[in-house]
């Protein structure tokens, strides 16, 4: 068990910004270059990987080895490494890496922090627009060209209402896209392909559901933490916590998530 007190309070929220700021400068100069190169790091199929990840994953981990080396890691790039304080970071350093090849702004940075049981703070920094959202400690707002902003969910109980997103059409195996169009075909609007921007939406209020497949940790730990500040929930698609990764449901309303909840079925 770890007691988050306030001097410690105080030293994550600043290691987080911290490393979001690190993060920006290493993969800005690197965004819409028309010199960018990717490489593919699936055996079949697409999966991307770009200098702008690897340069902003360092940068982050440069920052966490100068304040908290104590503490664990766990990355999408450079994998993960033990710490002694009961506490890890989890990182993405570009969520979304297709639409950052592709030019369009609504991928981001992921950073989270917390005990085994789950985050206690995260961060989805979009460097290109400089929105930061973070939740989490008491803290719930959005950073940004309108100037700073509380965040709160906002209540929609009935499907028929509601906005929902996904990344990827297809979802996942032919069974997890039937789930997922069970529950958006009762949605008053569908949206695709905007990574983890989607969750940011969902925790300033903007937009009602999120469901997508087969997600890593660093994928979704930092939206958890800050669609929790916000007033939402986020689980798999029993019901359950999704801290490390699975199917994923995250909704502003928990009347509708319980509502999509039962059309998912699991």
């Amino acid at each position: 068990m770890v007691t988050i007190d306030t001097e410690l309070r105080g030293a994550l929220i600043g290691t987080a910004h911290e490393m979001a700021d690190a993060a920006r400068e290493a993969i800005l100069p690197h965004f819409r270059s028309q010199t960018l190169t990717t490489d593919n790091k699936a055996e079949s199929g697409f999966d991307p990987v770009t200098v702008a990840d690897r340069a902003a994953e360092r940068a982050m981990r440069d920052v966490l080895q100068r304040r908290r080396p104590q503490d664990g890691i766990v990355g999408e790039e450079y994998g993960n490494s033990e710490g002694d304080s009961g506490l890890t970071w989890v990182l993405d350093p570009i969520d979304g890496t297709r639409g950052f090849i592709a030019g369009t702004p609504t991928w981001g940075v992921l950073i989270a922090v917390g005990p085994e049981s789950g985050p206690v703070l995260g961060v989805i920094d979009q460097p290109y627009i400089r929105e930061r959202f973070i939740g989490g400690l008491g803290t719930a707002e959005v950073a940004g060209p309108s100037g700073q902003l509380q965040l709160a969910t906002r209540q929609c109980g009935q499907l028929s209402e509601a906005v929902i997103f996904t990344t990827f059409p297809e979802v996942g195996s032919n069974g997890e896209r039937d789930a997922f169009h069970g529950v958006a075909q009762n949605c008053k609007l569908t949206r695709y392909g905007m990574d983890c921007y989607a969750y940011a939406l969902l925790a300033a209020g903007q937009i009602d559901l999120v469901i997508e497949a087969r997600l890593q940790s660093y994928d979704i730990q930092a939206p958890i933490a800050v669609i929790e500040a916000a007033g939402g929930v986020v689980t798999d698609w029993r019901g359950n916590p999704v801290h490390n990764g699975g199917n994923v449901i995250a909704a502003g309303d928990r009347d509708l998530h319980a509502v999509a909840l039962k059309l998912l079925g699991g």
